[in-house]
């Protein structure tokens, strides 16, 4: 019996101008050499578990550490690569924009998920998948956070609840889900102008929320 393919995936997301983003890099062998998919690869009889494979993979491809990691779902079959039966167990990643530009991988090709992507296995089966679970569970949980960047005013982490909801939010509404939450703390004397009003707090994650969900009983 031929050998079962297993690897990881892994959907790394950012926000970029208001747009949900996917990280890609082009393959550099066959199947689909040159042709841009998401960051992947074989998982070691070393690594801990499928995690953690997923977690080298993402630094080994694009030199990134996320404060983020979810498992997303295992994809698996015959037909989803032509090298022969294969298992993907699929994760997806969360980080801001700044992180990726930091990173100052040359490879990394930024691409919204709301426009069309010819991607190669099932891949653009599994971007979607991790948008269903991102923008779902958005509206109940502080995920969005890990977009906003290390410090954000609370303007700024509306709107980026806003964007993943794709629907305005209530400004005394979302401090409310934001307080009872208590997961935010502000940054001690950092403030940011914002133009002709008064400078804004700046605002971070607890740090016993910087890796793990906090969640809210009823959504936003």
């Amino acid at each position: 019996m031929d050998q079962i393919i297993c690897t990881v995936d892994v959907v790394l997301l950012t926000l970029k101008e208001d747009q949900l983003m996917v990280a890609l890099l082009k393959r550099n062998r066959e199947p689909y050499k040159n042709v841009l998919a998401l960051p992947g690869g074989y998982i070691h009889a070393e690594d801990m578990d499928a995690r953690d494979a997923a977690l080298r993979v993402l630094k080994d491809k694009t030199g990134i550490d996320t404060p983020y990691l979810e498992q997303l779902a295992t994809f698996s079959g015959p037909a989803r690569d032509p090298r022969g039966w294969s298992v993907s167990i699929a994760y997806y990643a969360l980080v801001s924009i700044d992180v990726i530009e930091k990173s100052g991988h040359p490879d990394v090709a930024l691409k919204s998920v709301d426009q069309p992507l010819n991607l190669p296995f099932d891949h653009k089966t599994i971007v979607d998948t991790a948008v269903a679970r991102l923008r779902s569970k958005s509206q109940y949980s502080s995920l969005p956070c890990y977009l906003a960047g290390e410090n954000f005013t609370l303007p700024q982490l509306q709107r980026v609840y806003e964007v993943l909801m794709g629907e305005s939010l209530n400004k005394v509404s979302f401090r409310r889900k934001m307080t009872e939450m208590d997961m935010l703390e502000p940054v001690e004397g950092a403030f940011t102008s914002t133009g002709a009003h008064r400078p804004a707090q700046l605002y971070q994650l607890k740090p016993e929320f910087r890796r793990q969900l906090t969640l809210l009983e009823r959504g936003l």
